[in-house]
Order: C-alpha cells, then sequence, then structure tokens
C-alpha cells in the first residue's frame, strides 16, 4: 500500500493532482482544501496517501493534513459514503468545522455540503461524533469564533451578490477559512475571486 508521496507536481486540477515521483506519475485524487494549498506545477510537494483497492480498481486519494485523512477515512465506514462523497465533503468543508458540525449535530450545516442530504447527515452524526471528537481532539473541533463566523459571513455575503454560486463559494471560503481569517477584507476578497477563477 502507498502511504505518502513525495515528488514534482507534474499536472494540477480541481481534485486531481499528477505526481511525478523518480520519473512515475502518480494520478491522486485531492479534495479542495488541499488543492488549493499545493504550489504551482513543477513544485515539490508531499501529500500523505489513502490507497483505495476494490476488485477492478486501485485510487489514490491525497491529503496535506492528517486531520483531512482521518476524516476521509472515517467517512468511508459510514453507510452509503463512497470515496468520492467523502472527497466531497472535504472540499465542502474543513475538517475542524466538520467536527464542529458535528458535535452540535448540526445537520443544517452538513446539508449545505453537495452530495449530502437530512438522512446521510444524520448517519455520519450518529456514527462519527464521537469517534472523531477522541481521535482529532477538541482543538480540532473548536467553532470558528464569533468575530472570525461574522467575517466569514460577510465574505461570502460579497461574493454572492458578485454573482457566484453559493455552493462554490462555500467550497473555497471553507478550504481557506483558516488562513484568510487574519487578513483585512479586502484581501480576503481578492484571494476568495482568484480561488474562484481557478475552480
Amino acid at each position: 500500500m502507498i502511504a505518502f508521496l513525495r515528488g514534482r507536481l507534474h499536472d494540477k486540477q480541481p481534485q486531481r493532482v499528477v505526481i511525478d515521483v523518480g520519473g512515475v506519475g502518480y494520478d491522486v485524487a485531492v479534495p479542495l482544501s488541499t488543492f488549493y494549498q499545493l504550489g504551482d506545477e513543477g513544485s515539490e510537494v508531499a501529500l500523505r496517501i489513502h490507497t483505495h483497492v476494490r476488485e477492478d480498481q486501485l485510487s489514490l486519494f491525497g491529503f496535506l493534513t492528517a486531520s483531512e485523512q482521518v476524516v476521509f477515512e472515517r467517512l468511508l465506514g459510514v453507510s452509503g459514503i463512497g470515496p468520492k462523497l467523502a472527497l466531497g465533503v472535504l472540499s465542502g468543508i474543513e475538517p475542524a468545522e466538520f467536527v464542529a458540525a458535528l458535535e452540535r449535530g448540526d445537520v443544517t450545516r452538513l446539508t449545505r455540503i453537495p452530495g449530502i442530504g437530512k438522512k446521510t447527515a444524520e448517519r455520519m452524526v450518529l456514527e462519527l461524533r464521537d469517534r472523531l471528537l477522541k481521535e482529532l481532539g477538541p482543538r480540532e473541533g473548536m467553532a470558528a469564533a464569533p468575530h472570525e463566523q461574522g467575517q466569514r459571513d460577510d465574505l461570502l455575503s460579497a461574493l454572492i451578490n458578485l454573482g457566484y454560486d453559493r455552493r462554490a463559494v462555500d467550497r473555497v471560503v471553507e478550504a481557506q477559512a483558516q488562513d484568510w481569517m487574519t487578513w483585512p477584507f479586502e484581501q480576503q476578497l481578492r484571494a476568495a475571486l482568484k480561488a474562484l477563477s481557478r475552480a
């Protein structure tokens, strides 16, 4: 099983990258949260890898952080969630916010993730809440501070008012929220617009 890859970023597309390791190209599916943190093509990259094996297919899923990988792998244990949907969950919400939503039993927030309906959200809360809180710890599960939530809401509102699709805006802002929230609003907006243009 492949557990880790370090090499040159040969090709970069949303939710898919090719990593050149000693002349061998590895096709790796990644969540948007990882995609937006990667450098440009040609740069060095190191990813944690989950190798998913089926009878007819071997797929690689890559993550920059341990918390992303833990959430992904625990999602695979939920009935009705396969690798594609688990990746979609990570593309729609940061691990810290996901754990915080599970802790609150916030089904409404979870159903805002593309592809997640009410029943699936309820199953995630039931099956993952205690386990992820234990594995990732309270620090990972903490919700955003009130002033940070206000900044995030302002940014979401501005982008939607500019005509961007709500789901695309949610994905981009959630993927970068932890980095952006310390920036001035105008810098946040410029960064979000740049990310949306690449999405």
